[in-house]
């Protein structure tokens, strides 16, 4: 029941204005309870290698703060990093049968359609101040809805109802113009295609491409947010030919930030970082475009904290969680671990791409803990169903 409720309540963020940071302590609850509870459950939390990676990660994290300006700051970022390990671990030894997991999925499923019907109607959102994760948050988790949504499409016989949850969790994204999420949404999409299919999946992959394209230079919103003052009026065979660079794209300064920080914290640095932390005292002590706090890149701040380093061993976390969810997938005929394993797989390539352009370790509860979430009830299915 815990684990139900945990995992379909993601997108509550219940950020009312309170002395404390009630999602902070929030946070801090959710991981406590899910330590006292792999001491309760019957079973063991089972430590794949992606996981055991991850552990390797949270050493270096931990390393980090000893030659860190503010440890202070460095302990913050290692326990919003440690959350998506407990909650995985969690996962895998507390949930014993598909119902379960099937349960936890589906109720998910409900309590983001709900907030897609709540979000899309006309001021509804001050009726429920705070209870909510903000549109950038909310369109990440919808990442890993789809996906879901679209395992359930190829392994139940509910194709028309998949189908519409599908284009549902699809749609937001491109309404909002949330471009981070849009990408994130394409990567889900492909590595579905790579698991379901392998090599066959070349169509469908060019196919997503081609779409993202068409989409950039028809959708008008989309187009405008997409490219500098300079170029709006770019075409496909503008594309085609070549004529346009990044230079071209618009950043909403990001780019210049992202090159300013790592000037300041990453240049002389490269290999170990600044320390776990730097950037967000960095941040938080100076005055910088416009007051920001947050980088709108995780991979940027993992650079300027732990350097390339860091960047390498987390980036392995996602790709190696791929690969065990492909061997998953196609070393198993239950279709029940397949639905899970694709999900995972998928969802966890999607919601990683999102980082490199926003802050999703700073909500994981709405975003991070989806895939890691899927991945535990992966390896807790895939070893107790086989038994």
């Amino acid at each position: 029941m815990f684990w139900v409720l945990t995992f379909s309540t993601g997108l509550l963020a219940f950020s009312v204005p309170l002395p404390i940071d009630l999602m902070a302590v929030r946070l801090l609850f959710i991981m406590i309870l899910c330590y006292i509870g792999l001491s309760y459950v019957d079973h063991k939390p089972i430590w794949s290698f992606p996981l055991k990676l991850y552990i390797i990660y949270l050493v270096w994290l931990v390393i980090g703060c000893l030659y860190s300006q503010s440890p202070s700051y460095g302990i913050r970022v290692v326990l919003k990093y440690t959350y998506p390990l407990i909650f995985c671990l969690f996962a895998s030894a507390a949930v014993d049968n598909f119902l379960v997991a099937f349960k936890a999925a589906i109720t998910a499923r409900w309590v983001a359609t709900l907030v897609v019907i709540v979000k899309f109607i006309p001021f509804s959102y001050l009726l429920i101040p705070g209870v909510l994760w903000f549109g950038t948050a909310q369109a990440i988790h919808f990442i890993s809805i789809m996906t879901l949504s679209i395992a359930l499409f190829f392994f139940t016989n509910q194709k028309k109802k998949n189908l519409i949850y599908t284009i549902l969790f699809l749609l937001p994204c491109f309404i909002w113009v949330l471009r981070t999420s849009i990408m994130g949404s394409g990567i889900a999409i492909i590595a579905f295609s790579i698991i379901r299919w392998r090599a066959k999946s070349l169509p469908v992959i060019a196919g997503v491409l081609a779409a993202g394209v068409i989409a950039v230079f028809t959708i008008p919103s989309l187009k405008e947010k997409m490219f500098t003052e300079e170029t709006t009026n770019a075409s496909i065979e503008n594309f085609k030919e070549g004529e346009l660079s990044m230079d071209n794209v618009n950043t909403n300064a990001r780019a210049v930030m992202w090159e300013f920080l790592e000037h300041k914290l990453y240049v002389d640095h490269k290999i170990a970082g600044s320390g776990t932390g730097a950037l967000q005292n960095y941040m938080y002590n100076h005055t910088i475009f416009g007051g920001l706090k947050v980088p709108h890149s995780d991979f940027v701040q993992i650079k300027c904290d732990n350097g390339l380093i860091g960047l390498y061993i987390y980036l392995a976390i996602g790709i190696s969680i791929f690969i065990h969810c492909f061997k998953i997938y196609w070393s198993s005929d239950d279709n029940r671990i397949k639905i899970f394993a694709i999900t995972a797989g998928a969802s966890v390539l999607g919601v990683f791409a999102t980082m490199y352009s926003d802050n999703c370790v700073n909500y994981s509860m709405a975003t991070l803990s989806m895939p890691f979430g899927f991945y535990g009830m992966t390896l807790a299915l895939n070893k107790r169903l086989d038994e």
